[in-house]
């Protein structure tokens, strides 16, 4: 069979497109959309959470020529081109391997987004916007008559591991707020926004104080883990759409 051959900047638009990435505001470093260039022709693509010199090597030993993460590679600053940062970009151009990254835009998208992959990994339907940071929702909220061990239980399923759990709130969550990553220190605007329950994926130490007495609940699933189900959800998607096989690179923090 022969292999597909597409252009890169055809997937590339398209993505745009598909995941609005003009229309949103994101952190500094995030450079959502095509962050690597390579020769111009993708014949396999891989998934992975983090832009790193690690997962790049996954990629490279899969044979993929294009990654896509949702941490990109510019959170710190970019230069001098020396140690670890050189490798990477010796690695990306013997190896032809280009990256897009998607930040807030795969968090927030309606279809491949991590929340609301998470959402319905969790049982949770009737889905409404929830968590506005940056000018823009990226979350969903759920009403739900759900016992707090039972929604544990399915978060735990989801992400291949025990939560953390902070039990400041009710016994049973009827109003659900999900918030993939590192949303856990900004538990005040979740509040804020009427949940009594918040899934997200870490936050700091205090937050136990506060979500006891703020009367909240509180599911971390981990930062990684609950972010693994954007890049494959749209991986799996380009995958279809263009005829190109994909593999997800697990390279977990385990944080």
């Amino acid at each position: 069979m022969a292999t597909s051959r597409v252009p890169l900047a055809e997937i590339t638009r398209y993505c745009d497109r598909l995941l609005h990435t003009r229309q949103f505001t994101d952190w500094e470093g995030a450079v959502n959309g095509l962050q690597a260039e390579n020769r111009g022709v993708i014949t396999r693509i891989a998934a992975a959470v983090d832009a790193s010199l690690a997962t790049a090597r996954l990629a490279v030993a899969a044979k993929a020529d294009l990654m896509i993460v949702h941490h990109g590679l510019f959170w710190r600053p970019g230069h001098p081109w020396t140690g670890a940062r050189y490798e990477m970009m010796r690695l990306l151009l013997e190896n032809n391997l280009a990256i897009y990254s998607s930040h807030l835009p795969l968090d927030a998208h309606p279809r491949f987004g991590n929340n609301v992959r998470l959402c319905a990994a969790l049982g949770l339907k009737r889905l409404k916007p929830f968590f506005r940071t940056r000018g823009q929702f990226i979350g969903f909220r759920a009403a739900t008559a759900t016992p707090r061990a039972e929604l544990a239980k399915r978060l735990a399923r989801a992400v291949g591991g025990a939560p953390t759990l902070l039990p400041g709130g009710p016994s049973v969550c009827r109003r659900v707020g999900v918030v993939t990553g590192g949303a856990g220190s900004e538990l005040k605007v979740a509040v804020e926004e009427g949940v009594d329950t918040f899934v997200t994926g870490e936050g700091p130490h205090w937050t136990f104080a506060l979500a006891e007495e703020l009367g909240v609940n509180v599911l971390y699933g981990g930062h990684y883990a609950t972010e693994t189900f954007g890049v494959k959800a749209l991986a799996a998607h380009l995958s279809k759409k263009f005829g190109l096989p994909w593999k997800f690179l697990d390279h977990s923090s385990g944080l």
